[in-house]
């Protein structure tokens, strides 16, 4: 079992940063951020795949989000900067066990989400 807990959203203007954190338990191979915004679809916006080895980012994000890892605190960090009022959404921390999982935003593992509102 995997639990996870983010922190560190919150509102922010056009342009600003932001820096999400997620405690977890243990680690999985397939893990990330996911955002949700109303009526709109899931999204991973940042994926970190076997401890760090790899990151991935869709166009949407790519060049302003960072996602890492530190191991030693069990903690897995999302840098965003250069927000747009278009990020505004709930952001969930999550594993997955398996790459297929990750891919269809099925994660077994994923926290309580935190709110980041970007206004313009």
């Amino acid at each position: 079992q995997v639990h996870l807990v983010e922190s560190g959203g919150g509102s922010v203007l056009a342009g600003g940063s932001m820096k999400l954190s997620c405690k977890y338990t243990t680690s999985t191979n397939f893990m990330g951020w996911i955002r949700q915004a109303p009526g709109k679809e899931r999204e991973a916006v940042a994926s970190i795949y076997n401890n760090g080895r790899s990151t991935y980012y869709p166009v949407s994000v790519k060049g302003r989000f960072t996602v890492s890892l530190d191991a030693a605190m069990n903690t897995m960090y999302l840098q965003m900067d250069s927000l747009r009022p278009e990020d505004t959404a709930m952001y969930y921390c999550a594993a997955a066990r398996t790459y297929p999982a990750w891919l269809r935003l099925d994660p077994e593992y994923q926290g309580q989400g935190t709110q980041v509102t970007v206004s313009s």
